[in-house]
């Protein structure tokens, strides 16, 4: 018996993972308005008749995450809070089977690349008219674009291939639709987004054509801001770096996981380039554009990983001095081909590996930081936050780098608009400025 009135053809979409999940939950919804649905995007009321949840299955946290989240929605249906449950994004990929059997209460699960089988099961139509528009979640003045799917590469602790299928470029036209709708809604920054930025075009020009895309994109009119996440270092195409250079409208950031700094480990995580390659691209990137700010992430914890590799990753770190820089801990994953050795570190020597990486950063992020005091920066302000405004310089991506605070008080600023800021103080991953 449903304990509560459920809105009929209400639709609550959540999303778990990251932001390539999030441009495909915006698109289902977009796919559902379309149909005649009324969709939340994560509701605070759960009113809906109908929840999709769009899944993470990258890494065990993760995975965690989402069974805990269906699980849930799977109670809910059972106290009549819900009426219909799906599931889709990575973890019903590649664990769809399992999942079917353990949790009957989901309706249907479905895979990344089955929008079209979801909407049928809800006798909606998949409109191909709608290729280009799109609901966003993230704040009006910034949006993903995702630019393709999938992943041809082959290092041997990721489960993205398996999940996300073979790479998959989205052509240049279709891109160049899509960023001028979001433009229409708005958008002033885009952030574009693949598992593999340097490998867009090869399957559909026989080339790379970022470069190309980046010249594009920046012709929309509205736009001011394309910034690049995920970019592989092995092979690495500097023309990417020259268009940053010579492009205004290309934010000085890139974000390239390294992963490693010890050759061991490296060849053993099947990435294709050595510490000697890597500091060369590093050193030839900033040559070009000194000012550029580089994100990395690493990965602790791989098996065989020893205190020695620890050592020689922290002294790396303090050699490049990265201007951000992200940990993960090692997720033995099964049928990737790390899944073949021993997982001989402890979750809790991983989780210390993390803690003592990230503590060394910490102290090179102050020190890069106070370097920017007194002077003044341009800042996209996304929102209000306690006392201060909160925003983002071209070298910080939301939710995941530094931020910009300006106090609010004595102080006019509008969310989503530009503003010079004078950086009077800073600490680990904060600045502080005001209005100039």
């Amino acid at each position: 018996m449903k304990t509560k009135t459920l809105k009929k053809n209400k639709v609550n979409v959540i999303t778990l993972g990251c932001s390539k999940n999030l441009f495909d939950s915006e698109v289902t919804m977009t796919q559902l308005e379309a149909n005649g649905f009324e969709v939340e995007h994560e509701a605070k009321q759960d009113d809906s008749e109908i929840v999709i949840i769009n899944t993470c299955g990258f890494i065990d946290n993760a995975k965690e995450e989402s069974i805990n989240t269906i699980l849930r929605y799977a109670e809910a249906k059972k106290d009549g809070q819900v009426d219909k449950l799906y599931v889709t994004g990575c973890l019903s990929e590649r664990y769809k089977e399992g999942l079917e059997d353990e949790i009957k209460e989901v309706d249907a699960f479905f895979g990344t690349r089955e929008l079209p089988k979801l909407l049928k099961t809800l006798n909606a139509d998949y409109k191909h008219e709608l290729i280009g528009e799109r609901i966003i979640t993230t704040p009006s003045h910034y949006a993903f674009l995702k630019i393709s799917e999938g992943c041809d590469r082959k290092c041997a602790f990721c489960a993205i291939p398996l999940m996300r299928g073979k790479h998959i470029s989205t052509p240049i036209e279709e891109l160049v639709v899509q960023a001028k709708n979001l433009a229409k809604q708005g958008v002033k920054e885009l952030i574009l987004i693949a598992q593999e930025l340097t490998f867009y075009g090869l399957d559909i020009y026989g080339e790379r054509r970022l470069p190309e895309l980046l010249k594009e994109l920046s012709k929309v009119d509205g736009i001011e801001w394309i910034r690049l996440h995920y970019a592989y270092p092995t092979g690495f195409p500097m023309e990417i770096i020259h268009e940053m250079k010579d492009n205004p409208k290309v934010c000085n950031y890139l974000d390239i996981p390294l992963q490693h700094a010890s050759d061991k480990m490296l060849k053993a995580m099947k990435r294709g380039a050595t510490r000697e390659k890597t500091t060369q691209l590093i050193k030839e990137v900033r040559a070009l554009i000194p000012n550029i700010a580089i994100r990395t992430t690493f990965i602790v914890g791989f098996p065989g990983e020893t205190r020695e590799d620890i050592e020689e990753m922290k002294e790396w770190i303090a050699e490049m001095k990265f201007d951000r820089l992200g940990v993960f801990t090692y997720s033995h994953e099964e049928d990737t081909t790390a899944f073949a050795l021993k997982d001989d570190v402890s979750e809790k020597e991983k989780k210390l590996r993390a803690q003592e990486v990230m503590g060394f950063q910490q102290n090179i992020s102050l020190s890069l930081n106070e370097q920017k005091v007194g002077k003044t920066l341009k800042v996209l302000f996304d929102r209000i936050e306690g006392d201060y405004f909160v925003g983002r310089t071209e070298f910080d991506s939301p939710e995941v780098d530094n931020e910009v605070l300006v106090k609010a008080e004595n102080n006019y600023l509008r969310i989503g608009d530009f503003a010079q800021v004078k950086i009077i103080s800073a600490d680990d991953f904060d600045l502080y400025g005001i209005p100039s």
